[in-house]
This record gives C-alpha cells, sequence and structure tokens, in this order.
C-alpha cells in the first residue's frame, strides 16, 4: 500500500491510562453516502476521551469493547473529498463538525476523518483552525442544553462549572438570547465579560447566594458541574434543570423539571453558532504524537480552555 493511501491516527488500544494511546498508520477512510472527508488541521481534547480512553464506557455498557477504538469528537480543517449526494459544500472549504459516536474505529485524532455532512458546518470566519476546533463539542451541548430549558428573554439562569468550556459557551449563549445568567465559577472577569449578569464563587451557597440575588430562586439551572441537587435548590418552583453530566440528575422536587442532555451532531444547529460572536478558549496545542501528554494535563486540571492537537 502506497503512502498516500495511509494516514497517522491515535487508537486506544485496551483500556487504562494515557500510554494505551497509540499513533497508528491506518487507511484512509473513502466517504460514502451523504459524507465528506476532511483534512484534519485541528482536533480538541475533551473529558469525553478521557473516559472513553479509561474504558469507563465500556463498563457502564455504552460501548462494545474494542482491540483498537478511535478517539477525538471534534474537527476543524478542509474538505477534502466528497461523498455521493452532497452538496452545499466544496472541496477545500474550511468546515468544522462533530463525531457523535462513541464506538467507532475511528476518531477526528486523526490526519483525515469521515464524518457524515449533517454533522458537518462551514468554519466561522476570522478565528484559526484551532479556535474553531473547541465549538462543536461544547458549544452544540451547551447550545442544546439550553433549548431543554425553554427560557424566554428576561428569564433567570443559573450556570454551574460557568468557567468550563461547556459553562462558558452557556453563559455566553444565554446572554446573547437576552437571558439573565447567574455564573458559578472561579474567573468573575472571564465570566462578566461573556455576559453574565452576577457571578458566585464556587465554593458558594448556592441556594442561599442565588436567592439572595434572585429572590425566590432562579427561572432554571444548567449544571456542567455535576453539582445536582445543589443547584436545584436554587432554582423556583416549577422552574426546569438540565444536567450535561451523567449521573447527575436529581430527583424533580416542587414541581421542578429535569432533563438530561445528551449531545448530537447537528449541522445547521453548528452553522448557527459558527455565525454568533462567541469566545474561544485555547489553552495550549501539542501535536498529534502528544496526545497522551495532552489527556495526563487535562486530568491533572487547572487549565484555562482546551488542549487541541494540531495536524
Amino acid at each position: 500500500m502506497s503512502k498516500r493511501e495511509t494516514m497517522r491516527a491515535v487508537v486506544v488500544r485496551g483500556y487504562g491510562e494515557p500510554e494505551v494511546l497509540r499513533v497508528v498508520e491506518v487507511e484512509i477512510p473513502e466517504p460514502g453516502w451523504g459524507q465528506v472527508r476532511i483534512q484534519v488541521a485541528a482536533a480538541t481534547v475533551n473529558p469525553v476521551d478521557l473516559v472513553t480512553r479509561s474504558g469507563v464506557l465500556v463498563e457502564a455498557g455504552l460501548m462494545a469493547p474494542r482491540e483498537s477504538t478511535g478517539i477525538g469528537w471534534d474537527v476543524a480543517g478542509a474538505i477534502e473529498k466528497l461523498g455521493p449526494g452532497v452538496d452545499g459544500f466544496t472541496v477545500g472549504q474550511q468546515v468544522i463538525g462533530l463525531r457523535d459516536l462513541l464506538d467507532s474505529a475511528l476518531g477526528t485524532y486523526a490526519e483525515y476523518v469521515v464524518l457524515d455532512a449533517t454533522s458537518v458546518a462551514a468554519a466561522p470566519t476570522g478565528v484559526s483552525a484551532v479556535e474553531a476546533a473547541t465549538l462543536p463539542l461544547n458549544g452544540l451541548t451547551a447550545a442544546q442544553a439550553l433549548d431543554l430549558l425553554e427560557l424566554s428573554e428576561g428569564d433567570t439562569l443559573l450556570v454551574t462549572g460557568a468557567t468550563g468550556a461547556v459553562g462558558g459557551f452557556a453563559v455566553e449563549i444565554a446572554a446573547q438570547r437576552g437571558i439573565r445568567v447567574l455564573a458559578q465559577g472561579s474567573d468573575a472577569e472571564f465570566l462578566r465579560s461573556v455576559g453574565a449578569e452576577w457571578v458566585l464563587e464556587r465554593d458558594a451557597d448556592l441556594s442561599a447566594e442565588a436567592r439572595r440575588r434572585v429572590p425566590g430562586g432562579v427561572d432554571a439551572a444548567l449544571d456542567t458541574a455535576g453539582l445536582s441537587n445543589r443547584a436545584l435548590a436554587a432554582i423556583r418552583n416549577r422552574g426546569r434543570f438540565v444536567t450535561v453530566v451523567g449521573g447527575a440528575v436529581p430527583v424533580p422536587l416542587r414541581g421542578i423539571t429535569v432533563h438530561q442532555e445528551w449531545i448530537h451532531a447537528d449541522g445547521r444547529a453548528l452553522a448557527r453558532l459558527a455565525e454568533q460572536k462567541l469566545t474561544f478558549r485555547v489553552a495550549e496545542t501539542l501535536p498529534l504524537e502528544a496526545a497522551a501528554e495532552a489527556h495526563t494535563r487535562l486530568a491533572a486540571g487547572g487549565l484555562s480552555g482546551r488542549l487541541v492537537l494540531t495536524l
């Protein structure tokens, strides 16, 4: 097989610590009907990648065990080939996309990735591929969670873990929708810059402090930090709650509507996000070969923004 027919990709061989991530040479995938092949410029490292690699998702029954598992959800790059039946995109176009399948042989930590065209959108203008790569998973998670809450302009929203990637987008998107945001997180300056009206420290008494600022409680909470009942207690009776953290769904006390949000790829929604003026935060870039290092650093915490693998 000629070199032009193969590519470098990172896969999980077995499950466990970052050392199970291996750079391998594999055949370049071919796009099928309704698919596009993207030459990857940047792929973001997210917490879901860590639990994929560790085997937690296999233990939870969300994935079948494989000898070799693909990894990586976010991608930014250029369309290199169109599959049959694809319109609306052109070869060479700069795009972003999301792979939302947990169980597959290849992910976005690779030189090329094939995605359904419905999972892809034109890249935001005026930003680098590295910055754009941080949007799909985290931005769509935030937007889809907000959609579940069905809030109106002027409603009040608590966002926990607001300085995280999902939380930061949630604050900014909500504020742009005219929602009054109470953000819980450690970086007050950043949170106010993206639209938070009020800011609470990470260790604040959520119920007491939220109700001090919004008497009776906020209309809704978006829990990105897994605080569950602590966040629920800050919500008014018959309010709304959504969590993006698996296993953090509280009992729907006081008539509160409770949702668990599970991300799904949506190219049209991603295109709308790409057209908004959003704040992209990159902690650092690393080469594809440093995927294991990136996982170690993400697990250690303390990052401001996402680590992004570049090719």
